[in-house]
C-alpha cells in the first residue's frame, strides 16, 4: 500500500521525474538489489518507460524537454526586461525576482531530466538538490509576490525585499538540505525509509511537493481576493484562472501522458517538455496579469482602478 511519502509510483510511472535522481544514489550507495545500475539507466527507479542517457541505444537524450527548456529561457528573458521597465507599476522588483528564479530552473532541469549525465552520479545528485532548492524558493517567491500585492509593506523597499528574501532563501536551504540528504546520506535522519523499494521520504515530498502546491493556492487565493474584493475588477481575475489552469494541464500531462507518451515514441519523448511549455506560459500569463492590475506611469494610482 501507498503511503504519504512513497516516491516509488512516482519514480517508476512518471519519466523523467527528476527527484528520482536522489533516490537512485541512494540505493546505489547501499548496494541494494531493488535496481542494477547501468551507465545508460535512464531518469526513474525501474521506469515502465524512460528515455536512455544520450548515446545509449542512439538516444539522443530527452530532446524535446530540452529544446522547451532552450526555448523558454529567452522568452521568460524577455518577461524580465518587461517587468523592469515598468518602474511604476507596484511588486516589480519582486516579480523581476521569482522570473530570475524561474529563469534559473530551467537549465538545470536540463540537466536533471535530459538523460545527459549518469544516474548515480555526484554531480547529477548534487544539481537535482539545487533544482529542488530553486523549485522550492520559486513557489516561496509566489507566494511572497501575492503578499506584497496586499500593499502590506511597501513593494520594493528593505522592508518588502528583506522578508521576501528570507522566505525563498529559506525555502531554498530547507530543500537543498533535505534533497542532498536523501542523495549522499549526511545523517540518518532524513534517509529514505524501509522498505527501500517504497522510497519513502515525507521531508522530500513536502518540499518538492506539499510547499509548491500550498504556495500556488494561497497566490491563487490572495490574488482573488486583491482582484475580486479590493479591485472590485472581474477581467484581470480571468488571466489568473488561466495561469492556473495552464500549470494544472502541464502537471497532468507530466503525470498521467508522459508514460503513454514514453511509450508511443518509442521512449524518444515524454510528457516533460509538454509540462515545460505550458509552465512557461502560465508564467507569461502571470505577468500579463500583473499588468494589467498595475500602472506603468507614476502618475497613475499603483493598481488598476486604485483602492477603494
Amino acid at each position: 500500500m501507498t503511503r504519504f511519502g512513497d516516491f516509488k509510483p512516482l519514480c517508476t510511472n512518471t519519466p523523467s521525474y527528476p527527484w528520482c535522481n536522489l533516490f537512485y544514489r541512494h540505493l546505489v550507495d547501499i548496494d541494494s538489489n531493488v535496481i542494477t545500475p547501468s551507465s545508460g539507466d535512464p531518469v526513474g527507479i525501474n521506469p515502465v518507460c524512460g528515455i536512455p542517457r544520450v548515446g545509449t541505444d542512439g538516444s539522443i537524450s530527452n530532446i524535446a524537454n530540452i529544446l522547451a527548456c532552450g526555448l523558454s529561457i529567452p522568452f521568460v528573458g524577455l518577461l524580465i526586461y518587461a517587468v523592469s521597465r515598468r518602474k511604476a507599476a507596484v511588486g516589480r522588483v519582486e516579480l523581476r525576482l521569482l522570473l530570475v528564479l524561474y529563469l534559473l530552473t530551467l537549465p538545470l532541469q536540463i540537466l536533471t531530466t535530459g538523460s545527459l549525465l549518469e544516474q548515480g552520479s555526484t554531480a547529477l545528485v548534487v544539481l537535482t538538490a539545487i533544482h529542488a532548492g530553486l523549485v522550492a524558493a520559486l513557489f516561496g517567491a509566489l507566494l511572497a509576490n501575492a503578499l506584497v500585492a496586499t500593499q502590506i509593506v511597501e513593494d520594493g523597499t528593505m522592508s518588502s525585499i528583506l522578508p521576501f528574501t528570507f522566505l525563498c532563501l529559506i525555502s531554498f536551504v530547507a530543500a537543498l538540505y533535505v534533497s542532498l540528504d536523501v542523495g549522499l546520506g549526511f545523517t540518518d535522519t532524513l534517509q529514505p525509509g524501509d522498505p527501500q523499494v517504497a522510497l519513502h521520504s515525507i521531508a522530500l515530498f513536502i518540499v518538492t511537493s506539499i510547499w509548491p502546491g500550498v504556495c500556488a493556492l494561497a497566490y491563487l487565493g490572495l490574488m482573488a481576493y486583491i482582484v475580486l474584493s479590493v479591485l472590485n475588477e472581474i477581467r484581470p481575475m480571468w488571466f489568473y484562472v488561466i495561469a492556473a489552469v495552464l500549470f494544472i494541464l502541464g502537471q497532468l500531462a507530466w503525470f498521467l501522458l508522459g508514460k503513454v507518451i514514453c511509450n508511443g515514441s518509442d521512449a524518444k519523448v515524454d510528457g516533460s517538455f509538454i509540462a515545460t511549455v505550458l509552465e512557461t506560459a502560465a508564467v507569461g500569463v502571470i505577468y500579463l496579469a500583473w499588468k494589467s492590475i498595475t500602472e506603468e506611469s507614476w502618475d497613475e494610482d499603483p493598481y488598476y482602478g486604485g483602492y477603494q
